[in-house]
């Protein structure tokens, strides 16, 4: 069966970079969208960023110009490029404390178990 694994999350200071990957296991066709959302225990999910098969993106307002999403369709992975990361970013420094979701859309939906982002400041 394919799955979708988030990759790269951790602890960083504020101010700092990361870059999360996501990874299918198997071969997953006809995608649409590859994203990345925002959920925290008992609420909804929140786009953070997300980038269509035609090459269209869109963010959180919160982080334009800040994060950066990549598709990578020949290798089935996207990547979230996180810069001068902030307590107040999606995801990161919350009790209970939200994570990062990969998300594909395609003739049905994947996701990601998550990834947690923690900034100290």
């Amino acid at each position: 069966q394919v799955q979708l694994k988030e990759s790269g999350g951790g602890l960083v200071q504020a101010g700092g970079s990361l870059r999360l990957s996501c990874a299918a296991s198997g071969s997953i066709f006809n995608i649409r969208d590859m994203g990345w959302h925002r959920q925290a225990p008992g609420k909804k999910r929140e786009l953070v960023a997300r980038v269509t098969a035609g090459g269209d993106i869109k963010d959180a307002d919160s982080v334009k110009g800040r994060f950066t999403i990549s598709r990578h369709n020949a290798e089935n992975t996207v990547s979230l490029e996180m810069n001068s990361l902030k307590s107040e970013d999606p995801g990161v420094s919350y009790c209970p404390a939200p994570v990062l979701e990969c998300f594909w859309s395609a003739a049905t939906a994947y996701w990601g178990p998550g990834t947690l982002v923690t900034v100290s400041s």
